[in-house]
């Protein structure tokens, strides 16, 4: 088995590096003269945002900072802090302050907290009690607090790259104080690519994973990693797709877009991004209702109902049958021809609902059930559709009497669109010509 002491330290805690010149990725950060290793250098250190995916050394960079320019650090999880530990947290800073001791507030996951407890910092990185660096996994644009903002600068942090993965993985394997040198682990390079695509750029699942070979490996009392070995810690999905978060929503655009540009097979990349990363298969097919009604419209009324079907589909089979039929749904609508025109139509009409008056319904436009309505002209110069030629009352109007009638929908020159508008085409020009004739009625009428 492992080496007790080192059990009760995760390996990608022990590994964590104590020099910046250990510190592996984020080279647009801290490499030669680059902004951030010039403010640590010089010591002119700053309050922060550290935005970035996880295990991506955010806290890591934390701590050397920390380090590095001899401050104290005053660690709070969002998730697991609240107002008292803030309080306290602060009361050691202004302690270490009087000490003359710099204190560097580092807050995991800062979007977390609410605004109120975020607004809570301000004043103490204002008179200089702490310099703040915040980790985040969210767009700090959304989920942090305009005046925390102004008053730190936001860093990207990014996801790993193979060659940085493959740096720390060396390390790991090589390092026998913290690491797993002892026990002489051996991967080749096929290998290695796969905890690395299973890693998905997050050095701390990468080293969970490495600990986990290790200790499999010792319990079969063995240190040559075996295709059978592997597979086994990889087997479940460690792919990236965080519910509810950014990334979350990002996938989720890039296959709306994807649909949207009629492009099929990037359509179902995306798709089989999400649902491989774990979302739920049924917000996949809500969505993709939205996307036949927003892209497509009459262009294909189809799509909706298949898009619905293979909601159904889901609903009723799971998986892995309701997901071939989602699947089937975005192919369909990828390659359907495309409109907006119902969708710019809908927001154009509710648009003018808001800012206009409530109108009246006219009164030929009303029912009339009882005998007072009737008196009261409800319906009374109402022209039944269906008694004038070919089933169109021309020249009629169905807005409310005080308002111009407004041409909300527009066909685009796509798929059932086109006959649409050569239909709608149609209808006005029985409107123009009922019009004319009842002028020229009117005229003679006056004669």
């Amino acid at each position: 088995m492992l080496d007790e002491a080192k059990v009760f330290r995760p390996l990608a805690d022990r590994l964590r590096p104590h020099k910046l010149s250990d510190y592996v990725g984020q080279d647009h950060l801290i490499g030669a003269d680059k902004p951030l290793s010039k403010a640590i250098e010089s010591d002119h250190l700053h309050s922060m945002i550290f935005w970035g995916p996880p295990g991506t050394g955010k806290t890591t960079l934390a701590s050397l900072i920390a380090e590095l320019s001899d401050s104290h650090l005053e660690r709070i999880s969002a998730v697991l802090s609240g107002v008292k530990d803030i309080r306290e947290a602060i009361e050691r800073a202004k302690y270490n302050q009087s000490q003359g001791i710099r204190t560097i507030l580092f807050v995991d996951e800062v979007h977390r907290f609410n605004k109120a407890q975020q607004d809570a910092f301000l004043p103490h990185v204002e008179d200089g009690t702490v310099t703040f660096i915040g980790a985040t996994t969210e767009n700090p644009s959304f989920e942090l607090n305009n005046a925390l903002l102004s008053r730190a600068r936001v860093y990207l942090i990014k996801r790993l790259d193979d060659a940085a993965l493959n740096a720390i993985l060396e390390r790991a394997i090589s390092d026998t104080e913290a690491g797993l040198g002892d026990i002489g682990l051996s991967l080749n390079e096929e290998q290695k690519q796969r905890l690395f695509m299973a890693s998905d750029g997050d050095a701390r699942r990468l080293l969970n994973l490495l600990e986990i070979l290790a200790d499999s490996l010792a319990d079969a009392e063995t240190s040559e990693v075996s295709d059978t070995h592997l597979s086994e810690v990889l087997r479940q999905s460690y792919r990236t797709f965080d519910k509810g978060g950014e990334q979350f929503y990002d996938q989720i655009s890039a296959l709306h877009k994807s649909v949207r540009g009629s492009d099929p097979d990037a359509s179902l990349y995306w798709l089989c991004r999400m649902l491989d990363g774990g979302c739920d298969p049924l917000y996949a097919a809500r969505r993709i209702v939205r996307m036949a009604s927003e892209d497509i419209g009459n262009a294909d009324p189809r799509a909706l109902r298949i898009a619905l079907d293979a909601w159904e589909t889901q609903e009723r089979l799971g998986s892995p049958e309701g997901e071939l039929a989602i699947a089937q749904a975005v192919v369909y609508m990828a390659c359907a021809p495309k409109s907006n025109a119902v969708y710019m139509a809908y927001k154009a009409a509710a648009r003018d609902v808001r800012k206009e008056v409530t109108y009246d319904v006219p009164l030929k436009l009303r029912n009339a059930p009882t005998k007072l309505m009737k008196e009261l002209d409800y319906g009374k110069t109402y022209r039944y559709a269906h008694d004038e030629p070919d089933a169109y009352a021309a020249g009629e109007n169905y807005f409310p009497d005080e308002k111009k009638p407004t041409a909300y929908y527009q066909p685009v020159d796509r798929g059932l669109e086109i006959k649409i508008s050569e239909k709608l085409k149609m209808l006005k020009n029985k409107d123009r010509e009922w019009l004319k004739e009842r002028g020229k009625a009117r005229r003679g009428s006056n004669k």
